[in-house]
């Protein structure tokens, strides 16, 4: 039957132990938008390209970069709608821990409950996995320092210095190795995931088709279009 024959069925593994539709999660993941994410010293930035097919689409509507906590903030790459989903998930999640023990969830946590999300949609039946990668970027108010982490389909999750997804990440990780140093601060962190963002981009980067979001000890936040717009022309 070949591994072909295995790619409608998401429970049964293929002779070589592959699920395929994992495989087909991943290959939606790397033809989405580029994203970014770098953990500086005093915090962690998330950074995304948020193209649309047509001028008349009202921006400003729709983000791709979003809170979950005051703390921890997400990016994705792959399909939107379902990047809505764990959106909706993961905010109750930290709620749930919120209200048993009075107190923020940290990064770490956050991310193990919405990998189990993720890993359960690969085992059971009626169901195919999320064809998203996540980037959650957390402050930790204990230990006073950043967390950056990525969350894939098959709900396997890595805690990364700095990363890229998406369409063209190759090149994306290949910059990063290159630009990242272990005592990088946020700014310049802001400006390393934009020109990383720039390594794959087409056309004229503007601050409506970039998102950018931060998380430090103050908590986490989506940069303004202004803000945006400052940083590049800083780089320019």
């Amino acid at each position: 039957m070949g591994e072909r024959g295995y790619g409608f069925s998401l429970t049964t593994f293929s002779p070589s132990g592959k699920l395929v539709q994992i495989e087909y999660a991943l290959a939606a993941v790397a033809a989405g938008a580029p994203s970014v994410g770098i953990k500086a010293t005093n915090g962690c930035v998330l950074a995304t390209e948020k193209k649309h097919k047509s001028v008349l689409y009202d921006e400003h509507s729709v983000h791709k970069v979003e809170m979950i906590t005051k703390n921890i903030g997400m990016v994705y790459s792959g399909m939107g709608p379902d990047y809505r989903v764990l959106i909706k998930q993961a905010r109750k999640l930290a709620q749930n821990y919120y209200l048993t023990y009075q107190e923020e969830i940290p990064t770490s946590q956050l991310v193990q409950r919405v990998a189990t999300v993720m890993q359960e949609y690969t085992q059971s039946g009626g169901v195919r996995p999320f064809g998203v990668s996540l980037l959650m970027a957390g402050w930790d108010e204990d230990e006073k320092r950043p967390y950056l982490y990525q969350c894939d389909p098959s709900g396997a999750y890595f805690a990364w210095k700095a990363t890229a997804m998406g369409k063209n990440f190759v090149n994306g990780k290949t910059f990063l190795e290159k630009r990242y140093s272990e005592d990088l601060e946020l700014e310049d962190a802001v400006h390393t995931a934009i020109l990383t963002l720039r390594e794959s981009f087409e056309g004229q980067m503007t601050e409506d088709n970039i998102e950018i979001g931060i998380s430090d000890a103050e908590g986490f936040r989506r940069l303004s279009p202004s803000e945006v717009k400052d940083y590049l022309a800083s780089i320019a």
